[in-house]
């Protein structure tokens, strides 16, 4: 069998991982396997925190969201419900950046949740008296 000689692929790899470990304490930037485990390590929490970042800025916008919501005297659940049964489509970033810096807007969309939500109310009490006419 040949002899393989390595060229620069083996140095390449490892100064690729030691670069990523530049900053890391003591033999974590120095000695490659110590640097590659930390590496790897840091990955993993970068990924991690990638998901993390979606779900913090989702619960960021909701409690902005509520702020507004019982300013304009109404809960989340309820806002969003009758936002859902007047057709809106604005999503929750939205909805929050709305809330912080147009209070106006917001009210105008709340009285438009209301006002859904009413309307979903007297259509219930209609349907349930029609179901007891015709029951009896």
């Amino acid at each position: 069998m040949p002899r393989v000689k390595r060229s620069t692929k083996r140095s390449d790899r490892r100064k690729k991982i030691l670069k990523r470990a530049s900053g890391y304490f003591l033999t974590k930037s120095k000695l490659y396997q110590a640097a590659q485990e930390a590496v790897e390590r840091g990955l993993m929490f970068a990924y991690t925190g990638r998901k993390q970042k979606k779900r913090q800025y989702r619960a960021l916008w909701i409690a902005r969201i509520n702020a507004a919501c019982r300013i304009n005297g109404m809960s989340y659940s309820t806002f969003i419900n009758g936002l859902k049964l007047a057709g809106n489509g604005l999503d929750r970033k939205i909805l929050a950046d709305i809330g912080a810096n147009d209070p106006a807007g917001f009210a105008t969309l709340a009285a438009q949740a209301k006002s859904a939500l009413a309307a979903a109310k007297s259509a219930l009490a209609a349907a349930k008296a029609a179901r007891e006419k015709a029951a009896a």
